[in-house]
């Protein structure tokens, strides 16, 4: 277990979707976003996205580039899209694993009961982590990725530190996210579907407006592509890299650790 100085200064504030909220509480609010809408969240993906996410999470994993033998960890993985993606060609039959860590125990829950279902039993492990905080040691695997979940932690920089720390020399470090900024005449369209259509969506959908109102506004409110790959450079992650996908909806970054 890797221990980490976590305390925070008195008065200090994090943004929490358009509002600004006491840092210690954004954390506890997130894990209550995603516990209520576990049960549908990847029908929501579906939904909202009309499938491209398939496709964007496709794209990544290709990128990727998983080999026989090797180790994943998929941070904030949910219910494990990116994992079970990854597995067959991280072949456990060859010592590969992927293992999803996410904060939120009810999207694991449903992860792991799917695939059970499915019958992907080996190669793939299930746990409850803090991706600011992950209880592994230094330079434990040789992939590390991330996707629609860096925009949620409390502290970005920590997070990618710890990605930084956990991986091997010559890993590599993946991110998938909804962007800010994509192609202007697509903006019009884009705020109003987001702002308009999302949360109404979420409330017939989850039953939960304010879950989807919070996961649009989180958007507007991360860092710009290139902003974002400048605090990945900062991190210690070598080579960042992005590239926009479907208009700049959102991006896939990427980056070594040297």
């Amino acid at each position: 277990m890797h221990d980490k100085e976590t305390s925070q200064s008195p008065g200090t504030e994090a943004g929490f979707g358009f509002r600004h909220i006491p840092e210690a509480d954004k954390a506890p609010l997130v894990r209550a976003v995603f516990d209520s809408v576990a049960g549908r969240y990847d029908l929501m993906n579906d939904l909202m996205s009309a499938g491209i996410h398939r496709w964007w999470k496709d794209t990544m994993v290709a990128s990727l580039n998983p080999r026989p033998g090797q180790r994943l960890i998929d941070v904030a993985g949910g219910t494990g899209d990116i994992a079970r993606r990854a597995l067959p060609r991280l072949a456990p039959q060859a010592g590969g694993v992927a293992i999803v860590c996410d904060a939120v125990a009810p999207m694991l829950e449903v992860g792991r009961a799917r695939a059970i279902d499915d019958g992907v039993l080996g190669g793939i492990e299930w746990l409850c982590g803090d991706a600011e905080q992950l209880p592994f040691a230094d330079r434990s695997f040789d992939l590390y990725t991330i996707a629609f979940g860096l925009r949620n932690v409390t502290h970005i920089e920590r997070a990618l530190a710890e990605a930084r720390r956990v991986l091997r020399p010559g890993g590599r470090f993946l991110c998938l996210e909804f962007t800010p900024a994509l192609m202007p005449e697509l903006q019009p369209l884009y705020d109003f579907y987001s702002f308009r259509v999302l949360p109404w969506l979420g409330e017939i959908v989850t039953g939960d407006r304010a879950a989807y109102t919070y996961l649009v506004e989180s958007i507007r409110g991360f860092p710009a592509q290139e902003a974002l790959a400048e605090m990945i450079a900062v991190a210690g992650l070598a080579r960042p890299r992005f590239r926009n996908l479907t208009g700049g909806v959102a991006a896939l970054h990427s980056a070594w650790r040297l």
